[in-house]
């Protein structure tokens, strides 16, 4: 066994003892398992040579603890691996264990987690973001090189962008989701959360791919994302949607940021140029229609009858009720409760159907525009990092934190956020670029052409 494959083991190790209790980041770990995985990594001729890696809660692994940070999955050990977690045990990888969440991703600050709230390693007030918030503080924080997460409205580059790290959401279908439990399935995508763009490239690379599993995984080839490594976006055309600039809830430290980014980007030889996204203003309440709908069918299966938490009860309709008002918290409930009304007869066509077609328009405003521009450059949030319980009891105002995200998830289309700067406090901004369908290429390219340009990802929390 290679000796540097068993000091990264260890650095690991020591790490997530020295840092962990203060931030909550990863809720499970064997460390007798993962020590016995390294022979295993050494031994599969993989590219990854044994990087250690953190799976968010939600993507099942083998005979461990996969929750969805929830209690009414208390005790469930998947009996199989999700596809993702197949490539990357053949890649080489080493599984360190699972990363604390948002209760089945419903969140954009990773407090709703049955397991408690995850810190942001810049400043242990304030949330990482989430729902992948325990993904991105492990990395942020150095107790992993690399992450999975899932994004459903920006689950990935939020937080990443809170955290200081970089965050891909990749393009509906071109990672398989299979094996990831499911918020809203015509929404989510698996991605990578790493500490730098190169590192998001080589991931992408290992967890992309058709998979017969998932009937909504697209059977294209896939590209070496590696190769999108230059350093040159000389002529590339930059798209600045008028719809974002200027934002009301825009932070004016955060849009200053973006524009300090902008004169960069200009001067690196990109084109930037004004297009218009005219539905952006439906697609927060276009999303928290959709949403909630596809989450209240998924979990319906999660009654106490087959797996997880089960109370007893005199009959069975009290058991589901038991079962279901113990062990789902109140952002579960809320959106359950939101998601069957819209369903409802009578309300259906009011609600559902009409954020249907809304979603339509807002796919085809992304489609029109990316024929004026290869890249569209927009915040990835309204602010940086909030205080912890700020806005726990304020889910409109929590909603808001993904109104740049949101778009990009009802349209299917890759995004990525990388780090643009810090606020007077510390805090990391995030900068988001958003692609054509399939075509991650060009946001590696110009991202790592960005990131290359600055030191902004090279500057690390102090814990």
């Amino acid at each position: 066994m290679k000796k540097n494959l068993r000091d990264t083991v260890k650095a690991c190790l020591d790490r997530i003892r020295d840092v962990n209790k203060k931030l909550n980041a990863i809720i499970y770990i064997d460390k007798e398992k993962v020590q016995g995985s390294e022979e295993a990594a050494s031994l599969s001729g993989g590219v990854a040579s044994g990087t250690p890696i953190v799976i968010k809660d939600n993507i099942c692994v083998r005979d461990e603890p996969t929750t969805c940070a929830s209690r009414i999955l208390k005790g469930f050990k998947p009996p199989y691996d999700a596809t993702v977690i197949t490539k990357i045990r053949k890649a080489g990888f080493i599984l360190m264990g699972k990363s604390n969440m948002d209760e089945f991703a419903f969140g954009s600050s990773c407090e709703t987690s049955c397991y408690g709230p995850t810190r942001n390693p810049w400043d242990l007030e304030r949330i990482p973001g989430g729902s992948s918030g325990g993904s991105a503080a492990a990395v942020a924080s150095g107790e992993v090189p690399m992450a999975l997460g899932s994004d459903t409205g920006g689950s990935i580059r939020q937080p990443a962008a809170l955290c200081g790290v970089c965050g891909m959401k990749p393009t509906y279908g071109r990672v398989s989701r299979y094996g990831l439990i499911a918020f809203a399935s015509s929404l989510d995508q698996i991605g990578p959360i790493t500490g730098n763009v190169s590192d998001c490239a080589s991931l992408l690379n290992v967890i992309s791919g058709y998979d017969e599993m998932d009937s909504t995984s697209a059977s294209l080839p896939v590209p070496d994302f590696t190769k999108s490594l230059e350093k040159t976006i000389k002529n590339m055309k930059l798209g600045i949607p008028k719809e974002y600039f200027p934002s009301n809830g825009l932070d004016r430290e955060v849009a200053d940021k973006i524009e300090a980014a902008k004169n960069i980007l200009r001067d690196l030889g990109a084109e930037l140029i004004d297009v218009s996204l005219p539905h952006t203003e439906y697609a927060v309440s276009c999303y928290y229609i959709i949403a909630p709908a596809e989450a209240s069918s998924n979990l319906a299966r999660f009654d106490g009858d087959q797996y997880g938490l089960r109370e007893d009860a005199k009959s069975m309709i009290d058991m589901y009720i038991e079962t279901r008002t113990k062990g789902f918290g109140s952002e579960a409930k809320r959106r359950i409760l939101l998601g069957t009304y819209s369903l409802s007869s009578g309300y259906y066509e009011a609600y559902y159907l009409k954020a249907m077609r809304t979603r339509t328009l807002i796919k085809n405003d992304f489609k029109e525009a990316f024929k004026k521009c290869d890249v569209i450059l927009t915040p990835t949030t309204p602010t940086a990092a909030f205080k912890i319980g700020e806005k726990i009891d304020d889910p409109l105002s929590m909603y808001l934190s993904d109104i740049f995200t949101i778009p990009a998830n009802l349209a299917g289309i890759p995004g990525i956020s990388v780090p643009c700067g810090f606020t007077e406090s510390g805090l990391p901004i995030g900068l988001q670029f958003l692609g054509k369908a399939f075509d991650e290429e060009s946001l590696i390219r110009v991202a790592y052409t960005f990131e290359q340009n600055t030191a902004f990802s090279k500057r690390k929390p102090k814990l």
